[in-house]
C-alpha cells in the first residue's frame, strides 16, 4: 500500500528578527561561516514555535532576551540543497538599552551593524534583501515566495 503522506512537504522552518533603530536602519549580523550578512535568527527546533525559536536565537546570538512584537512576513523559500523552507520574520522593535548588552558568540558571529534598507544588497543575498524590504514596506503580514511579495494561489 502506498503511503498517502509520502508526497507531503516536510519543510525546514526558521525564524528571524528585525530590529530597527531611530533612523530606520535594520540590524544585521555577520556569521563566521558565511561570506554574507544575515538577520539574527535560525532554525526552529522540533516542538518549538517560530516565535519561541526567534526568542531563543536572540539569546544565543545576541545575548539578549526579547519577545517578538509581531509577525511581519512568512516566506516560502525552497533551496536546492536543503529542500523546502518556511521562514518567519518577526518585528522585535527598537533595541534601546539592549544594544549595549549585545554579546556575540565568537564561534558563530563576529560582528553586527546597523544597515539602511537601501544598502542591503551590499550585505545580504538577494532573497534576504527582498524579504526585509517587503516586510519594511508592508502594512500587514507579508506573504512571500523566494523573498518576493506574491498573492497566494487560490484553489477553485
Amino acid at each position: 500500500m502506498t503511503d498517502p503522506t509520502a508526497s507531503f512537504a516536510t519543510p525546514r522552518v526558521a525564524a528571524g528578527a528585525l530590529f530597527f533603530d531611530d533612523q530606520g536602519r535594520v540590524l544585521l549580523v555577520h556569521p563566521t561561516y558565511k561570506d554574507t550578512w544575515d538577520i539574527p535568527g535560525g532554525y526552529v527546533e522540533r516542538g518549538e514555535s517560530p516565535a519561541a525559536a526567534c526568542r531563543r536565537e536572540l539569546r544565543e546570538e545576541l545575548g539578549i532576551d526579547r519577545e517578538t512584537l509581531k509577525l511581519i512576513s512568512v516566506d516560502w523559500a525552497p533551496n536546492d540543497r536543503e529542500g523546502d523552507k518556511i521562514l518567519f520574520m518577526f518585528d522585535c522593535g527598537n533595541l534601546g538599552a539592549d544594544e549595549a548588552r549585545i554579546s556575540l558568540p565568537a564561534d558563530e558571529l563576529d560582528r553586527w551593524e546597523w544597515v539602511d534598507p537601501a544598502q542591503l544588497d551590499e550585505y545580504v543575498i538577494d532573497r534576504i534583501a527582498h524579504r526585509v524590504r517587503a516586510a519594511v514596506g508592508s502594512p500587514s503580514v507579508a506573504y512571500l515566495e523566494y523573498g518576493r511579495p506574491t498573492t497566494p494561489v487560490r484553489s477553485p
